[in-house]
């Protein structure tokens, strides 16, 4: 009997499925977008039930496409952007909507928690810096300003944990997620009483569903998801992990050598390690999905989502020539980037559209251009921008631990090869991207793989089913003149730093 592996992934704003055989090999995938609201400044939300039904149609679709008996999936796993929030009550129905994690309401609880040296206690245990997206803060903000919310809620779930209880109906947490979220003790793994009281949420110990680890099984396909869906009911489903650690483990990261980024929402660079690296500077470090090692990352939401939204905002006329070309819009913007060179000029953008990696109320903003200048000069500007956000977070790593000899790269950005170019310039380092278009649901399905038996561990699971595609090699010609617009772009940030203050 031929098995398959289904891989499920929730994104801040799509949803996707992939379908792929044992040996990594990509059968169908099936994407929808969800909506995400905005109703006051810095709230981001989805409504969930719009989310579920998404992961309805896409499971739908990967199995129309690929034509298979759904008796020979063998085993599902979800991942899912990590922190935000998704409550739910004890029916299991959504309290509110669903918040992302680019989410930004309890940013002045942050800074008081950093201000009264709330951060500095929970850090030997959190080992993370407390942020306005996590579920420790905006727990804090619903017992703050909508306590109602908190009294209804049954459960606290994060993204891929909500629709892993939808598919089984049974409620947990899965370790590396619930790792990153300032609700658990990441030396001793377990949630943390003392850590909740000292942030003032000592109320949702008992909403915290169980934790399980990513290769073992959660639960079952419901006779309910089965018909909803088109699956077999009894289908196994693992625990799934953060979408960090799903990207890292699609892109082969199973030593520490090398180094992984992520260019999708957010701006995530990462590389694992067998000791955890703790510093208040440092971003976060949490749970890996291979046992033994821990993953550390300094991220930010700066990374290709803000070309998403400049184009939906700017090129409506683009949008008509794209769709008279038969292109996707995102070629054509490539292709106007192409079309310029790194020393026709100055143009810098800051990508702090949702959220910064610079100073908590730093804004997005074009600088430097003038009349002369055009639309693709401002696309390449916003392609360099995100990169050097990516060289901050980056160098900031290398203060830990050696350059690696390559880094591996996943997210919508590696699409664009002009953009993978320019990491690898800015970089100046070789990029190398996976062959596939969906490293998020890759990971969920070699998560499924280990989960079911079908691979004894994580490493050999990814060396079988992980093939490494094109490799980018850095331009010398270029190094001179990327390391000035980055000094230049550090020295507009400084400048820019006491406005913002």
């Amino acid at each position: 009997m031929p098995k398959f592996i289904l891989g499920i992934d929730n994104g801040g704003t799509v949803t996707k499925a992939g379908l792929f055989t044992l040996d990594g090999k990509e059968l169908a995938v099936a994407s929808r977008t969800t909506e995400m609201f905005m109703p006051s400044p810095g709230h981001t939300e989805r409504n969930m039930h719009e989310l579920w039904e998404a992961n309805v149609q896409v499971i739908q679709e990967v199995l129309h496409q690929s034509g298979i008996d759904p008796a020979h999936i063998v085993g599902i796993a979800t991942t899912g952007h990590g922190n935000g929030i998704y409550l739910v009550d004890e029916n299991g129905e959504p309290v509110t909507n669903g918040i992302i994690s680019t989410d930004s309401r309890a940013k002045d609880i942050i800074s008081e928690w950093n201000d009264d040296g709330t951060a500095d206690k929970v850090l030997l245990k959190t080992m993370q810096s407390l942020w306005a997206g996590q579920p420790a803060a905006l727990l804090a903000w619903f017992k703050k300003y909508q306590p109602e919310v908190l009294s209804q809620t049954r459960w606290v779930f994060m993204c891929k944990d909500y629709i892993r209880y939808k598919l089984t109906g049974k409620p947990h947490a899965e370790i590396t997620d619930i790792s990153g979220s300032s609700l658990f003790n990441i030396r001793e793994r377990k949630y943390d009483e003392e850590i909740l009281r000292t942030l003032g949420i000592e109320e949702v110990f008992t909403k915290l569903p169980p934790v399980k680890y990513s290769g073992e099984i959660c639960g079952y396909v419901t006779e309910e998801a089965a018909q909803l869906t088109g699956l077999r009911a009894g289908t196994p489903v693992a625990g799934g992990l953060f979408d960090i650690d799903a990207s890292a483990i699609a892109t082969g990261i199973t030593d520490e050598e090398k180094l992984c980024i992520v260019a999708g929402t957010w701006s995530i660079n990462e590389y694992i390690t067998k000791e955890p690296v703790v510093d208040k500077e440092l971003f976060m470090t949490s749970i890996y999905c291979i046992p033994g090692y821990w993953l550390t990352l300094e991220g930010s939401p700066t990374s290709a989502s803000n070309l998403e939204w400049f184009v939906k905002e700017y090129f409506n006329h683009e949008y008509e020539e794209a769709k008279k070309r038969k292109i996707s819009v995102y070629q054509l913007c490539n292709e106007m980037v192409e079309k310029t060179q790194p020393t026709e000029s100055n143009i810098l953008f800051f990508p702090f559209l949702f959220g910064s990696n610079v100073h908590p109320n730093a804004k997005a903003c074009f600088f430097g251009f003038n009349g002369w200048h055009t639309k693709a000069h401002m696309l390449r500007a916003l392609y360099e921008g995100v990169v050097f956000g990516h060289k901050i977070h980056v160098d900031k790593l290398l203060k830990y631990r050696s350059k690696p000899e390559i880094i591996r790269i996943a997210g919508g950005a590696t699409r664009s090869e002009v953009w993978m170019q320019m990491f690898a310039d800015i970089l100046q380092t070789p990029i190398e991207v996976v062959e596939g278009t969906e490293q998020g649901t890759l990971g969920a399905a070699i998560c499924a793989a280990v989960a079911t038996g079908q691979y004894p561990s994580f490493t050999e699971a990814a060396q079988q089913m992980i093939k490494v595609g094109k490799t980018y090699t850095p331009n010398q010609e270029c190094q001179a003149v990327y390391e000035e617009k980055y000094m230049y772009f550090n020295k507009v940030l400084g400048a820019l730093e006491p406005i913002w203050q």
